[in-house]
């Protein structure tokens, strides 16, 4: 009986539109592989169906049911699957409850939600850069003619995304100003960069001026012809070694994928230009690996060659880290992207902020402890 008002109250709120979601839980058997169903409206094909999440021990499958077929699937499993079953409607929440020897307990109480969700059976993906208007990534190979992604594009558009959500974030935790500058040291083909002009200039409204700094003279020429058939008036690149590069004004250091020493240099130029904020994924890691001796236990684990090479990555980016904080900035360490794009993923982001007193004297522990003479960018500062 209480287990048919249940599902009078399931069939009573999708009638109504106001059944927001199910979910099934408590296996009714120790041992069962499907361990909880959930289930959403979503509208195929001119038709509502419920869209059914089971979650088993080792997989998620969904699977989509015609509502008096899902119906039916639901009162199978009520006191048998699942001892325990919670319905979501924005009038009441509805719970039935089966006790071990089978007998159900229905239970109501107030709404915990008061609007339904969407139906779409796709949610949209919010995405900063718009593919349509971003006419830059055709002549990069990301878009066809018609602004729709090209199959060999989805990664790199993907990566795109991040990184401006990255950056996103990034100003919205500091302060950058209504016309900063920034300055992207390696800027290569240049996806990244146009990237976060459009954002910085359509999307956020500021009047930002992007550089480019790229050794390859190529790149150079086809991202300035780029950026005037684009008309990004305020992007421009050019071709020199970061080292010689001497700006008046930094306001966000960027270098992506910086070649060893390279990201040294462009952090310790950041740095001395006081910039609000430096963003940097390292590459290679030589300068600390040719010094490491380990003087800690981790000596026997590091004869091994991969393991030194992981363990060199770990530090020469920790200590980047630190020295970053002891100049007075906030810091941050994650992945980037997935290391299916490149196993290259780490970045590091680091805002003018208090730093940490303490950071020089970890410095020096740690070169003690594996070994190393000094770190490049403590030569640089």
């Amino acid at each position: 009986m209480e287990a048919e008002t249940f599902l009078q109250h399931l069939r009573a709120s999708l009638a109504e539109q106001s059944f927001v979601k199910l979910t099934l839980s408590k296996p009714g058997q120790k041992g069962r592989s499907l361990k909880n169903v959930f289930a959403r409206l979503v509208h195929l094909k001119e038709e509502s169906v419920l869209s059914f999440t089971l979650r088993y021990t080792s997989r998620d499958e969904v699977k989509n049911h015609p509502i008096e077929e899902a119906i039916a699937m639901i009162s199978l499993w009520l006191g048998d699957e699942f001892l325990n079953a919670d319905l979501f409607t924005t009038v009441q929440d509805h719970s039935l409850q089966f006790n071990k020897k089978r007998k159900a307990r229905l239970f109501s109480k107030k709404p915990s939600h008061t609007q339904a969700p969407s139906t779409a059976h796709d949610k949209q993906k919010q995405r900063l850069i718009d593919p349509i208007r971003a006419k830059y990534l055709h002549p990069m190979g990301i878009t066809g003619k018609d602004g729709q992604i090209l199959k060999t594009g989805q990664k790199k558009f993907r990566q795109i995304n991040k990184y401006i959500e990255i950056i996103d974030s990034l100003i919205d935790q500091g302060e950058l100003g209504a016309s900063p500058h920034l300055v992207d040291m390696g800027s290569g083909k240049g996806y990244l960069t146009f990237a976060l002009y459009d954002h910085l200039v359509n999307n956020r409204k500021l009047e930002a001026s992007i550089t480019g700094i790229e050794l390859r003279p190529k790149l150079v020429s086809f991202c300035n012809e780029l950026a005037q058939e684009v008309g990004f008036d305020r992007l421009k690149f050019l071709a020199m070694n970061i080292e010689e590069y001497q700006p008046e004004k930094i306001d966000m250091l960027i270098a992506l994928h910086a070649c060893d020493i390279a990201t040294d240099i462009a952090i310790a130029k950041g740095i001395k230009a006081q910039s609000s904020f430096i963003v940097v994924a390292p590459c290679c890691h030589k300068q600390i690996r040719k010094q490491m001796q380990c003087q800690t236990a981790l000596q026997s684990v590091l004869k091994h060659g991969i393991m030194e090479e992981r363990q060199a990555e770990l530090v020469t980016d920790g200590i980047r880290s630190l020295l970053l904080e002891a100049n007075g900035y906030k810091t941050k360490v994650f992945e980037f992207i997935s290391t299916e794009h490149t196993p290259k993923n780490v970045m590091i982001t680091a805002t003018q902020g208090t730093g940490r007193e303490d950071a020089l004297e970890q410095i020096d522990q740690i070169k003690k402890d594996f070994g190393i003479e000094y770190h490049y960018l403590e030569k640089l500062l």
